[in-house]
């Protein structure tokens, strides 16, 4: 910021210069020659870090830890180094006083401001304990340990993970990381309470399901352990176990493709893989990506030259999978690997089962998302044939308009349209057949009826393996016609209406090519009967097979 006032400053003191008044005269132009670097420079994105150790304690519950405080002096001397992160700004809070909540939470928000530009790298770092706790609703939650944090009242004391991860969310850069050097699994860097703890040993799987990270837009957040496992300081290496290999990957180690730089997630999956090694297992570090293209942290060196093109992944959809190329098996994901360039054939897999196998033509320098050949193994359209029910919602309208009618609908359904998460749905049904309106009672007045209904969607869509659940709008155009040849009336009545409303659906693939499906909607529509209008809700349910294509 410094830097563009002070370019600024030298163009308006060339402005107002007595010379350029007396030869431009009074709002005259003035040109000013600007030195190219300098401005540059002012511009250039900037690289700022945050890191917090955290090794005392208040309340003498929480054990002292014997490396955070190195673990964030460590990792600065790393990212400060010109020869490898060559960051502009570096602040560590490692005292005391520095690593409260309030003192946190305030160097977070100050971050905030000084990151103003997308293109920022900013990277946050916390090395200290980490516990669990139920909330003022009861609710289980993750907590990072501060100084003051009083054992006895976490959620009030501690720092929740989820008010750290909205201050971090709230960085207007686009290329962030967060590190984690804690874990909340009970021993090593953590410690429950002791009904808790007893609480969490009764579950037979040994601990809650692992919660998802809501990770912001092209964000990154890394953890030195997977939920529910131990995190640990090491006496030999005097750190952190991850942080430690962390840093060794800066020192260029990590470099996987050979461009000059080690990126966040090169970076990441070395420290993975030698904690996972040293700690024999017992240790997985865990990464939760939303986006990575083409990855935009880089955390030590600088890309000079053209890199070997990679094969990653780090969706939780292809976790544990392993990735082979021209047979030879190079890493279990999440993950990723360099790979020559040229003609390869890519398989995951998972045992004995093959998931995908395709040959690919890669680059130098391209970074392929295994997702992406996941989608292009399988189709992503569908065409469905269902049969079920429609029927008004309110009984006066079964009995004045239409009872409830069989009917049959073709789906047509495209995956990933128009975004990765989103589908677009359209349906066609119709019904034809013969019924009765129950006008008075013990009376009944028969008729024959026609109906056709055209639909679009554009639901959310959820996938676990071979199940897909969608829900979202739907609008429809909705026209009945009903013809009477009665003793009072002959003749024919049509309705025609636009309706607003909502879709869901469930999808269970039984092959690559053929599933099972169905779908419900709710809808709201206004019809005029016997020259009065009225809004009333009709539904449907149809159920069917479909064929991917």
């Amino acid at each position: 910021m410094r830097r563009i006032l002070f370019t600024l400053l030298a163009v308006l003191a060339a402005c107002a210069s007595p010379g350029s008044l007396e030869k431009g005269g009074k709002g005259g132009l003035v040109s000013v020659k600007v030195d190219e670097t300098a401005l540059s420079d002012a511009y250039a994105p900037r690289r700022l870090a945050l890191l917090v150790g955290v090794s005392q304690f208040q309340d003498s519950q929480w054990r002292n830890l014997r490396y955070s405080s190195k673990d964030a002096e460590d990792l600065a001397a790393a990212l400060r180094d010109p020869g490898r992160g060559h960051f502009d700004r570096v602040r560590v809070l490692s005292r005391p006083e520095e690593t409260t909540r309030a003192s946190i939470l305030a160097a977070l928000r100050q971050l905030r401001q000084e990151a103003t530009r997308p293109d920022d790298v900013v990277v946050v770092y916390f090395s200290a304990h980490g516990t669990l706790a139920r909330d003022g609703k009861g609710e289980l939650k993750r907590y990072l340990v501060t100084t003051d944090a009083a054992f006895r009242d976490i959620p009030q004391t501690a720092l929740s993970m989820d008010a750290l991860k909205s201050e971090f969310d709230q960085l207007p850069s686009r290329r962030r990381l967060m590190v984690l050097a804690t874990c909340h699994s009970g021993s090593g860097k953590s410690l429950l309470p002791r009904e808790l703890e007893a609480e969490l040993a009764g579950i037979k799987s040994g601990f809650y399901a692992r919660p998802i990270e809501e990770s912001s837009r092209a964000s990154m957040v890394f953890a030195a352990c997977d939920w529910g496992e131990t995190a640990r300081e090491d006496e030999g290496l005097r750190n952190d176990i991850y942080t430690h290999f962390l840093i060794n990957g800066l020192n260029g180690a990590a470099d996987r493709n050979v461009d000059g730089a080690v990126t966040a997630t090169e970076a990441h999956d070395y420290a993975r893989r030698h904690t996972y090694a040293f700690t024999e297992g017992r240790q997985r570090p865990s990464a939760e990506i939303l986006e990575v293209g083409a990855d935009p942290v880089v955390l030590s060196g600088r890309i000079d030259r053209m890199g070997r093109p990679e094969l990653f992944s780090y969706n939780p959809r292809l976790d544990g999978f392993t990735l082979k190329v021209d047979g030879e098996t190079r890493t279990e994901l999440p993950g990723g690997a360099a790979v020559t360039p040229g003609r390869r054939t890519v398989e995951l897999t998972k045992g004995d089962n093959v998931l995908i196998r395709e040959v690919v033509d890669i680059t130098a320098g391209e970074r392929l998302p295994l997702e992406r050949l996941l989608s292009q193994a399988f189709p992503r359209r569908s065409l469905s044939v269902m049969g079920g029910m429609f029927s008004f919602v309110d009984a006066r309208s079964r009995d004045e308009l239409l009872p409830a009618a069989p009917e049959l609908a073709v789906v047509l359904r495209l995956e990933e349209r128009p975004l990765p998460d989103l589908s677009l749905v359209f349906d066609v049904s119709g019904s034809r057949g013969r019924r009765s309106l129950n006008l008075v009672p013990g009376g009944s007045v028969p008729f024959t009826y026609t109906s056709l209904s055209l639909g679009a969607a554009v639901p959310y869509t959820w996938r676990w393996e071979r199940l897909s659940l969608y829900a979202g709008p739907r609008v429809a155009a909705l026209l009945l016609q009903r013809s009477f040849q009665t003793e009072a009336f002959t003749g024919a009545q049509q309705y025609f209406t636009f309706s607003p409303g909502v879709v869901g659906g469930v999808v269970w693939r039984l092959n690559d090519r053929l599933e099972l499906a169905a779908q419900t909607q709710l809808m709201l529509t206004y019809v005029v009967v016997d020259g009065q209008g009225q809004a009333v809700g009709f539904s449907g349910g149809w159920a069917g097979v479909g064929y991917r294509f």
